[in-house]
This record gives C-alpha cells, sequence and structure tokens, in this order.
C-alpha cells in the first residue's frame, strides 16, 4: 500500500482544515487507518485512527471532539476533518495503514506512511 497525504497549510486558530490520504494498491479495505502528528523536536504521536470497516474510531484528547477520521474505501481515501484548530496542532501530519490492532494508537500497528502534510495554525 502506497499512501500521499494532501491538505495542508497555514490556517488561524479557530479555523477549520480537512486533510486527505489517497492510497494506491487493491486490499486497502482489508486495513486500518490512521494519522499522526510530529512537531518540531517532538516525536510523532497518535491523532486518530479508524478500522477497517469504519465502524470504529479512535481519537488522542488532545483532538477527541475537535477532529474526525473518516474514510471511503469505495474511493481509497482517508480524511480527517479537523475543526477548532489551535497552535499548538501545528505538525506535520501522516497517514498510515496496518493490518493489526483495530483502530490502534501505536505506531508499531502500522505497516505502511505518507508522507506527510504540513498544517500550521497561526495564533
Amino acid at each position: 500500500v502506497q499512501l500521499q497525504a494532501s491538505g495542508g497549510g497555514l490556517v488561524q486558530a479557530g479555523d477549520s482544515l480537512r486533510l486527505s490520504c489517497a492510497a494506491s494498491g487493491r486490499a486497502f479495505s482489508m486495513y486500518n487507518l490512521g494519522w499522526f502528528r510530529q512537531a518540531p523536536g517532538k516525536e510523532r504521536e497518535f491523532v486518530a485512527a479508524v478500522t477497517r470497516s469504519g465502524g470504529s474510531a479512535r481519537y488522542s484528547d488532545a483532538v477527541k471532539d475537535r477532529f474526525t477520521i473518516s474514510r471511503d474505501s469505495a474511493k481509497n481515501m482517508v480524511y480527517l476533518e479537523m475543526n477548532t484548530l489551535k497552535p499548538e496542532d501545528t505538525a506535520v501530519y501522516y497517514c498510515a495503514a496496518g493490518a493489526r490492532g483495530g483502530a490502534s494508537w501505536l505506531r508499531s500497528d502500522y505497516d505502511y506512511w505518507g508522507q506527510g502534510t504540513q498544517v500550521t495554525v497561526s495564533s
């Protein structure tokens, strides 16, 4: 599976942004999907994940109630809708795909990673 993230940009605090991740490969529907982010000088951290069926999602406490992950298996796409953005959301955002762990927060459960898209939130 190859993943290509897009949709990042420079926004102001309180704005919304939608990230997209396009996947290639025939087995897309077999993978759980996740979004992670990495701010400068910090480790990559979990943001959100959705199961292969799309029936269950998990969010980090930092983004819960502001971000929504969704997938469209017919289009081989996964999305991250981000609302009420804060300066602390500034990071490079990565999409990832994995076959184990359900809607996992563990980086080790993901085998494939996109190249990342930069999100910058100004105050």
